[in-house]
């Protein structure tokens, strides 16, 4: 079983006991958190959509650490006018683990055109 989910703008595939790094959330160290924005659910080859979100559905994590990502240097130079500019940046992040998905919902209906088809 797996899920497509939005956290913190970003949309990742989880599964159950996951580790994702997320941008920095707002929640302490060992909480518990729930994201409510799945956007597609898999439960054994039974795909769920959601338009845009499927309803009833949640991914429920818990807050590991949180840390920084390793630097990234941005270098700039323009050639023969002695302009250099060395710039560092360390994005702020989240370890989470996925700690269950519920999955909720009904299947999505099929089209009026694909019902004509089928008949």
């Amino acid at each position: 079983m797996y899920a497509i989910v939005e956290i913190a703008g970003q949309q990742f595939k989880v599964s159950k006991d996951q580790k994702v790094y997320v941008h920095r959330l707002a929640s302490e160290e060992g909480a518990k958190v729930s994201f409510d924005k799945v956007l597609l659910l898999d439960d054994n080859g039974n795909v769920t959509l959601g338009a845009p979100a499927v309803e009833g559905a949640s991914v429920e994590a818990k807050v590991l650490q949180h840390l920084k990502g390793d630097k990234v240097i941005v270098f700039k130079k323009k050639r023969r006018k002695g302009y250099k500019k060395k710039n560092g940046h360390r994005q702020a992040l989240t370890q989470i683990v996925i700690e269950n998905i519920v999955g909720g919902g009904a299947k999505k209906k099929a089209t009026k055109k694909a019902e004509a088809t089928e008949e």
